[in-house]
């Protein structure tokens, strides 16, 4: 399929209404906890970003890049920050934008790929929240060297992504159980892979092409557009009932930061 972006657009637009866990808006009550300074957020599916890899986040200007959905966002502006959200899907904007008016929020919405930031001016940002979001992109290296323009000298970027062995295994068909024989080669992209009728599935019940990126691009590729890393973690996979996830890690997470 040529244009898998606008594919990815509307699968993620149907997510929302499947109600995805990454597309239910965070409730009052996290609001209510946020403005009195008592939040958290995830990178990735379980563990809490280290309090210690944010600035101070009254007045802090924040990208939430390919991270909408009324989680991250809202958050972050009850808490005090100066938010942009920026992501393909114009449903899960439509989820920042309710909880926004729900809780009288200040929420700055636009629609684009994670790729192209060029609505966006030199040293804008001073932190840059994207999580697990770069698998639904066949190259990731413009969305590294893009994040490393619009930060400001001494920004922060954090990031959560796929440990690329989870894309070892064939979990083509969301209907047939993942067993863990390993039958795909690392970088991986469903463009390739799947077939034409399964490509015709994906299209038929709203899912996402995904890719799986090389450590060398996920962790170099931040090191290429000029970022020095100063933290990393690892997480479990989403599904507890997924047969890998007592054996390893599948989710990283990284504080990167632009020198000043």
């Amino acid at each position: 399929m040529e244009n898998y972006i606008k594919h990815n657009q509307n699968a993620w637009n149907r997510q929302v209404i499947k109600h995805n866990k990454w597309t239910i808006p965070v409730s009052a009550e996290v609001i209510a906890q946020a403005k009195i300074g008592n939040w958290q957020v995830v990178l990735t599916p379980w563990k809490p970003v280290p309090n210690d890899w944010f600035p101070p986040i009254k007045e802090l200007k924040i990208l939430c890049l390919a991270s909408a959905g009324g989680q991250q966002a809202p958050v972050f502006a009850a808490a005090g920050a100066n938010v942009v959200v920026y992501d393909l899907s114009t449903e899960q904007i439509k989820q920042d934008q309710m909880v926004a008016a729900r809780e009288n929020l200040k929420i700055d919405a636009h629609l684009g790929d994670m790729s192209n930031l060029s609505i966006f001016s030199d040293n804008q940002f001073d932190l840059i929240f994207h999580p697990v979001s770069n698998c639904f992109v066949h190259d990731i290296n413009p969305v590294w060297q893009e994040a490393f323009r619009v930060l400001k000298p001494d920004g922060v970027l954090l990031s959560g992504f796929t440990n690329p062995i989870l894309y070892l295994f064939d979990e083509s068909d969301p209907n047939i159980p993942v067993n863990l024989n390993i039958t795909n080669k690392i970088p991986y992209s469903d463009l390739t892979k799947l077939t034409t009728s399964q490509k015709e599935m994906y299209q038929n019940e709203g899912l996402p092409f995904e890719f799986g990126h090389s450590l060398e691009d996920q962790i170099g590729g931040q090191l290429i557009a000029g970022f020095i890393i100063e933290g990393f973690y690892e997480d479990k996979h989403s599904m507890k009932d997924h047969p890998i996830y007592d054996y390893i890690s599948t989710f990283c997470a990284t504080k990167a930061r632009k020198p000043a």
